[in-house]
């Protein structure tokens, strides 16, 4: 068994209604976020497609899960959530216990 096969899957969701397209997700995991043109933060798909529906996740890498959770802490707008996709626990940002 390796490491990946112990580690819950996770997926992250941005709430474009409290994106304040700061751009901090975007610096840290360019990989799984991006600002459109309308200036708001959106995940983006593992073939890199921009995920512009409300509420849209997007599976968070094990390489890039510190990026992703520094995002989710950094966030000035508390909107980047984390969780886990066995029981969509948050684990990361403003919901998280």
């Amino acid at each position: 068994m390796t490491a990946q096969d112990e580690a819950p899957e996770l997926e992250v969701w941005i709430d474009q209604d409290l994106c304040t397209g700061d751009g901090i997700c975007a610096q840290y995991a360019p990989e799984v976020f991006e600002l459109d043109i309308d200036g708001l933060a959106y995940v983006k798909s593992p073939d890199d497609e921009l995920l512009q529906e409300k509420g849209a996740t997007t599976p968070v890498p094990l390489p890039l899960l510190n990026d992703v959770r520094d995002s989710a802490n950094e966030c000035p707008g508390d909107c980047i959530h984390v969780r886990r996709v066995a029981d969509l626990v948050e684990v990361y940002g403003p919901d998280a216990e």
